[in-house]
């Protein structure tokens, strides 16, 4: 089940590789596609807008525990590359130990917070109660979360792409069938919501980990016999923490724009909500394509592959842009009927709002399409900090344009900041990808 991505043609290996990914990221999307139809249609706009902000700030503190994993992942793949078994298990079991510890340190400081995270989001006092109600439920989520980021990316980082996908298959149904029963049937309000969504999440974290134990004991963390070894740990370090500061600086900066989002009141806010939904099943095919890549570089790394790199660089590159102008005319043309599924026909102020945020940021998704592929590039050849950077370009830009535009033109102001700032850290990523490949060529 495990895919070699040093061999092979290039562009099938990795189309066959990304599928999975797209396929199981769209299911785990389901989480809180669920959570917002069913609360929008059977809860009302107060409830959406709760929901949808706190989608927002999970978002954020997932990607903390998905930049650590996703980190560590990109090691699992480099020594995959080189074949070298006995330190891929070394590095498993540090990066395990040290996620773990991480998500228990979070998960207590998050319920700690709470009140304050909350004001910081500027919540309007008609949704404070129901996104503080939402929010003490599944935060209990986050170690679920954690135990599937870390071991769906471990899989991915060996080949196996499949695996993740079964799980999140299941957990997404399991998560849409408790939606309806206790949000729609058992009328338990937005906790329900809450509750459908950590249940399913815990499936998920705790099953893709008994499968790793008993069906590729090779991968699984063990602690029995096994020594610190400091290089292999400040690589994981090293990698992680930059990756993490990656994930985290570009959705603190998602979070930073909910809460000017927010400022405009609830009908902004829920469509928002809505539109983002969208938004993220647009461009996610992408963004799983940019990680694909990511773990075929890494593993032609590790095997000293430079020129299949640079092939794959180019074949990569080409797929991403076709299809982000295809799914950006869909966008653009279907947008009013996207924003129905979500909200009722009667929210008329709702949907307009959508749908000049899908037709602005929508139309320019080949902008996000090449910079998931630069992030996954730098992070496979150890130059993770370069992500990091691309990031504070990107969300940077989109923060402070969003805060300056917003006060002349409105909310269209906040759309129009977002496209900007995904052009302006592609040309960095292009420059920097240049500049490498001339200091290569010297040597």
């Amino acid at each position: 089940m495990n895919r070699d991505l040093t061999k092979g043609r290039i562009s099938s290996s990795l189309i066959l590789f990304a599928l999975p990914m797209m396929a199981g990221n769209l299911m785990q999307q389901f989480y809180n596609i669920a959570d917002t139809l069913i609360v929008g249609r059977v809860l009302g706009r107060d409830a959406l807008a709760a929901v949808g902000s706190a989608y927002t700030l999970m978002t954020f503190l997932t990607s903390i525990f998905l930049g650590l994993s996703m980190g560590a992942g990109t090691l699992f793949s480099i020594y995959q590359g080189r074949k070298d078994q006995k330190a891929l298990k070394t590095s498993i079991t540090h990066a395990c130990t040290l996620i773990l510890t991480v998500t228990l340190i979070f998960s207590v400081l998050v319920y700690a917070a709470m009140d304050p995270i909350l004001i910081f989001l500027r919540i309007p006092d008609e949704v404070w109660a129901g996104i503080r109600q939402y929010l003490l439920v599944v935060f209990a989520g986050i170690a679920g979360i954690s135990l599937y980021n870390f071991f769906a990316c471990l899989l991915r980082a060996v080949g196996n792409s499949v695996t993740p996908l079964v799980f999140l298959a299941i957990s997404a149904l399991l998560n849409i069938g408790l939606d309806l029963l206790f949000v729609a049937g058992w009328h338990w309000g937005i906790a329900g919501a809450g509750i459908a969504t950590v249940f399913a999440q815990y499936v998920s974290g705790i099953g893709i980990w008994i499968y790793t134990a008993v069906k590729c004991p090779e991968l699984a963390p063990s602690w029995r016999g096994e020594h610190f070894n400091k290089n292999i740990f400040g690589e994981i370090l090293n990698l992680s923490s930059m990756t993490c500061a990656q994930q985290s600086v570009m959705n603190f900066g998602i979070l930073m724009v909910q809460g000017l989002v927010n400022s405009f009141g609830a009908v902004v806010m829920a469509a928002f909500a809505a539109a983002v939904k969208i938004d993220t099943f647009a461009y996610l095919p992408v963004q799983d394509f940019g990680n694909a890549y990511s773990t075929f570089v890494a593993q032609n790394y590790g095997a000293g592959e430079k020129e299949r790199i640079k092939r794959g660089t180019r074949q990569a590159f080409l797929l991403s842009i076709l299809f982000c102008l295809v799914i950006s005319a869909v966008v653009f043309v279907f947008a009013e009927p996207l924003m129905r599924i979500f909200v009722s026909r009667s929210e008329v102020e709702v949907i307009a709002a959508g749908v000049r945020y899908l037709r602005i940021e929508g139309a320019c998704y080949c902008g996000i399409g090449c910079l998931f592929l630069f992030y996954g590039y730098y992070r496979a050849i150890k130059r993770a900090e370069m992500s990091v950077v691309l990031t504070v370009i990107s969300l940077g830009m989109r923060v402070v344009l969003a805060y300056v535009l917003s006060a002349r033109i409105g909310e269209i102001g906040i759309w129009m900041a977002i496209p900007i700032g995904w052009g302006l850290a592609d040309l960095t990523g292009l420059a920097g990808m240049k500049m490498m490949g001339k200091t290569e060529g010297k040597k």
